[in-house]
């Protein structure tokens, strides 16, 4: 899969790893069995088949334990969207989070610019990620985010190239856990890959994603 390309914004939000937790004594050891649950039901979702899931390196100081995946909408040979999805699990729990489990994300897409013009977008863009939790029937607490959008103007020996606009949503939620203490992470990641499908363009997969309301004037796709 092609690596997600660009960076509109500064890592808020948790993507990015904090500095000074290289002595953390947690990190390492087997992990607990709720965590390996909550990886194995990420394993085990099944997913509409334009998107394309592989695992990707997690980060080693945000929790003690995490577990990433790179995504991408696929059009033949083209990527119409891409993001990334990390698990982070701390036992002790985290006060921020209010919980032991935390989801963060990434998702971005080009447009076109005047759909990157619209005063309304990033409003729109938050509700897709919202919309799409409780679309699956999801509940989950302490959601922050921020949603970028960058155009980029060529000029000289690019002025051929034409101008493209961004849309970045970076945002982080916490998944409320079962009675066994595992969250539902495997609807958790059917819902992500609903958002990526909308911002892709998509039309709805079926019946049950009736609401989802595609994201019109999308920039064509990105070669891989």
């Amino acid at each position: 899969m092609a690596a997600a390309q660009g960076r509109l914004s500064d890592g808020a939000d948790g993507m990015d790893e904090p500095k000074g937790t290289e002595g953390d004594p947690r990190h390492g050891g087997a992990p607990p069995r709720p965590f390996r649950a909550a990886v194995d039901a990420l394993r085990g979702a099944r997913l509409r088949p334009q998107i394309e899931v592989d695992p990707a390196p997690a980060p080693k100081r945000l929790a003690p334990y995490a577990y990433a995946l790179e995504a991408a909408v696929v059009d033949g040979e083209d990527d119409l969207a891409d993001g990334r999805l990390v698990l982070l699990h701390d036992p002790d729990g985290h006060d921020a989070w209010r919980g032991t489990f935390r989801l963060v994300t990434l998702v971005r897409a080009e447009l076109e610019p005047e759909m990157a013009a619209d005063p309304l977008l990033p409003d729109v863009c938050w509700s897709w990620l919202t919309g799409a939790l409780a679309a699956r029937g999801l509940a989950y607490g302490e959601p922050s985010g921020t949603v970028t959008r960058a155009s980029s103007h060529y000029f000289g020996g690019l002025s051929a190239r034409p101008a493209a606009s961004q849309i970045e949503i970076r945002a982080s939620w916490t998944p409320r856990e079962g009675l066994d203490g595992v969250p539902d992470t495997g609807t958790h990641l059917v819902a992500w890959c609903d958002l990526l499908a909308q911002v892709a363009g998509l039309p709805p997969a079926g019946p049950g994603d009736a609401a989802v309301v595609s994201l019109p004037q999308r920039r064509g796709p990105q070669s891989r």
